[in-house]
């Protein structure tokens, strides 16, 4: 009788578990961006749903990594190109990382390298231009938008739908963090994106850092010209960068201090850098056999990203020969011509597990393009890096590394065999450098909580609370001339200057009144003088 008893009560108790958390699941709207960034977004989806939400992907038909799932709901909208369009756009702003820096800046003035982001800011007005979709959207009742902001789309549905949003970035392309968050960004020792500076610059790098600053202000609304008028188009009013951005609740930042340099940040910006890191997994049989073969040597990991997976048949035969000239097993994902002075210690593949193999205690190096998700995991791996950054953040990514000496930095165009050589050399052989990036390792692996956990967090916090208002700055309300004090300090002097006036005109007055009584008295002698 007891046992049954007590059964009830607990029965009860299970069945309020389920309806609590059946009543905080949520609605959330997600518009992803193509490619690698879709990789770490995708994982705090699914954790989301894991945990009990409603999930609205938005998506493009035409995409490379983009896809449907069956644990979230994906809604497609068709796009004015084709994958071949796609996939050849790519290949030109591919190639052209390969030229010089004015050759490329020539190919941007022409507007000959532009095509392929042109095709992604076209996305926005094939989704609205979907009024099925959008009336969809518009009846559904989200509680908040997950977006990558790179192509302003999810922003301007953020603001259309008067939703409240959350960012998920490694950075903020141009000056539009600072400004969308209003986060102090001294130009003292905070160098400027894509400048390649550390923190600590010397007077002509800090004469530059602010040449780049006051540069982006001319470049930034040419780059983002195309999307702001399609946002202004759709929102029917006109808008800046600045307008869409700074409604932002919550920034999810794919990066932390471990990689970056030390700043001023506000309370709705969250670091949530290694989130793409993980356990290393048990390898392939084809990887593991590749492994053991390489005997005491180990191997190198070398790959350029999901995204560049072939380069000019020139730099990759210098490439292959310097590959030839160190002991290790290289696993090399290529999908290109193959070189024809290819060593006997290179192995091509067209994919390869990179987190496994940076976990497994025979890698030796990590050959990188710098991207975030590639520098994290030999962060988190703790394995010494050789670095050729192409584009993007890449180039401050490597700098960052450099600098806390745990990889070294080639330049792509004008490196040679012996350079990508003895670089090898360098970070396999000099212990300092496998010092330095497990010192980071066991830095960045030393926090609370997981960067997927917080994540996770965060954009629960903004769709239980509909947003975080009371962590947007009153900065947001203030002229630019309030914001820099500049109306408080005008005041203050013109009251010192009224003082001084004042006081100059007491002085002046005092003065003439004391000058004036001794020439009275002047006259008063020489009048008795004459009298006698």
């Amino acid at each position: 009788m007891a046992p049954g008893i007590l059964l009830i009560p607990l029965h009860f108790f299970i069945c309020l578990l389920l309806a609590c958390g059946c009543a905080q699941a949520g609605k959330l709207l997600v518009v992803p961006m193509d490619g690698s960034h879709w990789f770490t977004m995708k994982s705090v989806v699914e954790k989301l749903i894991h945990r009990g939400h409603e999930v609205v992907v938005v998506m493009p038909e035409v995409s490379w990594q983009l896809g449907r799932s069956q644990d979230f709901t994906v809604k497609t909208y068709s796009t004015s190109y084709t994958l071949e369009d796609l996939n050849r756009e790519f290949k030109m702003f591919a190639d052209a990382q390969w030229r010089t820096w004015e050759q490329r800046l020539f190919s941007l003035l022409l507007g000959s390298s532009d095509g392929f982001f042109e095709l992604l800011f076209s996305n926005c007005r094939s989704l609205f231009k979907d009024r099925k979709l959008v009336e969809y959207l518009k009846e559904s009742s989200f509680d908040a938008v997950f977006l990558d902001p790179f192509d302003v789309c999810g922003l301007t549905v953020a603001k259309y739908f008067s939703l409240p949003s959350v960012v998920f970035a490694r950075g903020i392309f141009c000056h539009y963090l600072e400004e969308g968050a209003q986060c102090p960004s001294p130009l003292s020792y905070i160098p400027r994106l894509l400048s390649g500076f550390s923190d600590s610059m010397t007077f002509k790098e800090r004469v530059l850092n602010q040449i780049m600053h006051l540069a982006k202000y001319l470049f930034c609304p040419y780059f983002y010209k195309t999307p702001i008028e399609l946002a202004s188009e759709i929102l029917q009013t006109p808008v800046t960068a600045y307008e869409l951005l700074s409604h932002t609740s919550v920034w999810l930042l794919r990066t932390d201090f471990v990689l970056d340099f030390p700043r001023p940040v506000m309370p709705n910006i969250v670091f949530i850098g290694g989130i793409n890191c993980h356990p290393g997994k048990p390898l392939p049989q084809e990887f593991e056999a590749y492994i053991n073969a390489s005997g005491e040597h180990g191997i190198v990991v070398f790959s350029l990203g999901s995204m560049v997976s072939e380069i000019p048949e020139k730099k990759a035969m210098e490439i292959a020969e310097a590959l030839g000239r160190i002991p290790q097993t290289v696993l090399w994902r290529y999908t290109g011509t193959r070189p024809s002075n290819l060593a006997k210690n290179t192995i091509l593949v067209k994919w390869l597990p990179q987190n496994d193999l940076l976990g497994h205690p025979k890698t030796r190096a990590f050959i990188t393009h710098s991207g975030s998700h590639g520098i994290y995991e030999g962060i988190c791996n703790g394995v010494p890096m050789v670095m050729m950054p192409l584009f993007g953040d890449q180039m401050d990514n490597a700098k960052r590394m450099e600098t806390r000496g745990a990889g070294v930095t080639l330049n792509v165009l004008e490196m040679t065999a012996d350079d990508f050589a003895n670089a090898l050399k360098t970070v396999i052989n000099d212990k300092s450098y496998k010092e330095n990036i497990m010192r980071l390792s066991s830095l960045h692996k030393d926090r609370p909580i997981e960067p997927l956990d917080l994540a996770v967090f965060w954009v629960e916090y903004v769709m239980r609370h509909k947003g975080a208002p009371h962590l947007r700055p009153a900065a947001h309300d203030l002229t630019w001339y309030q914001y820099h004090s500049l109306d408080v300090i005008g005041f203050l002097l013109a009251i010192v200057m009224a003082v001084v006036f004042i006081v100059f005109k007491c002085f002046a007055y005092a003065c003439r009144k004391c000058l004036g009584k001794k020439e009275q008295g002047r006259v008063k002698k020489s009048h008795k003088s004459k009298a006698h």
